[in-house]
């Protein structure tokens, strides 16, 4: 199997030596094609307006100057379009992606393009609490469960323009309490939290947070999945039409 890398907190993130570790139990054919720099919340953004940079650091490993979704067009067209990858895994984010987080995502993202192109793709996140902060954030859960996860995986036929969207929850592996498939959460974003402070000149600056999670019967989506303490496994896809609203615009444009 080759498989190709890539995240959005970086090439030298603590979280993508963890994915270089789990790639590492499926194939020997490994490929990289990352971000230079961090570039969370990055979206399914291009660039556009400056050349694109990439530098090879070593066999089959490069890193590029721009967004994920740069570093995926520039490894499946550019390093390895004579040789396409067989799956495409992007992360593991420091962080979750859960919910509406998806729409942000620099990890998820680069496995939306991965699916665009053709490429069976997953995002893998790891979850965190408070006691894990910045590079410090306990990627155990991940390291210990996403081989299982891919594992089981290895012969799930993708249907056409989808991914998979996986998250581990903020615990030690030998509390993960299973695996759940999922469907993508929302939270509460009428109270999302915008934080304000002053900078040392007096001048004010924003922070984002995210609002509460809403609730669900049957405790049924990813947000509350990886709350109860197992990995989250959601399928996701492109197609964003909203096949129930077509008949009635249907009429209204008649």
């Amino acid at each position: 199997m080759r498989i190709l890398l890539t995240n959005d907190d970086g090439i030298n993130a603590p979280g993508f030596a963890v994915l270089e570790e789990i790639a590492a139990t499926l194939s020997d054919d490994v490929w990289v094609v990352a971000p230079a720099e961090e570039q969370s919340g990055a979206g399914h953004s291009l660039t556009l307006t400056v050349p694109l940079r990439m530098r090879q650091l070593g066999e089959r490993r490069y890193s590029v100057v721009g967004t994920p979704t740069d570093a995926v067009m520039m490894g499946i067209n550019k390093v390895m379009k004579d040789n396409p990858p067989d799956l495409l895994l992007s992360g593991v984010n420091r962080g979750a992606n859960l919910a509406e987080d998806v729409t942000h995502s620099g990890t998820v993202c680069a496995a939306m393009e991965g699916a665009l192109a053709g490429v069976p793709s997953i995002a893998l996140s790891q979850c965190y609490g408070s006691h894990g902060m910045g590079d410090d954030v306990p990627f155990s859960a991940a390291r210990s469960w996403g081989p299982q996860v891919l594992e089981k995986l290895a012969n799930y036929e993708f249907p056409a323009k989808t991914l998979l969207n996986v998250n581990f929850p903020a615990c030690a592996p030998e509390d993960v309490r299973g695996i759940r498939t999922v469907t993508q959460g929302m939270r509460d974003y009428g109270r999302l939290q915008i934080l304000e402070n002053k900078d040392p000149r007096g001048y004010p600056y924003y922070w984002l947070g995210l609002g509460p999670m809403v609730g669900t019967p049957g405790h049924s989506t990813d947000l509350e999945a990886v709350a109860d303490g197992f990995v989250s496994v959601s399928p996701l896809h492109l197609d964003m039409t909203h096949h129930r609203s077509l008949a009635a615009l249907g009429a209204i444009f008649e």
